[in-house]
């Protein structure tokens, strides 16, 4: 999601001048899924946004998903991705979305503890 819970449409620049914190930082770790399962990808990314969320607090994190080239059918690692984001871990995420090509999630992390 964009900052204020709005989405934006695949591939849109943002109306405010093309300026996006979220897109523009510089993300201080990154997992990249390829290759996983839908049960592996979903552990390994709770346990990385829990980890970022003790070290990282406020910055941004990279999770890459791939774009699902070799999935047997549709894409399956992008819906894990962002149910465990809107889910389990939601406490910790300050916001998410999309990186710029449709390949993975920049994720920022909450600037302060679980709430």
């Amino acid at each position: 999601m964009s900052p204020k819970g709005r989405s934006r449409r695949r591939g849109e620049v943002p109306a405010y001048g093309g300026h996006d914190p979220l897109l523009d930082a510089a993300p201080v770790a990154t997992l990249d899924l390829h290759g996983d399962t839908a049960v592996d990808a979903e552990r390994r990314v709770r346990d990385f946004i829990l980890t970022h969320a003790r070290i990282s607090r406020g910055r941004v994190v990279h999770v890459i998903t791939g774009r699902g080239r070799g999935s047997a059918g549709a894409p399956v690692l992008p819906g894990v991705v962002r149910r465990v984001l809107r889910g389990d871990v939601a406490p910790w995420v300050a916001e998410f979305d999309r990186d710029l090509d449709e390949a993975g999630y920049l994720i920022r992390i909450r600037d302060r503890s679980h709430p």
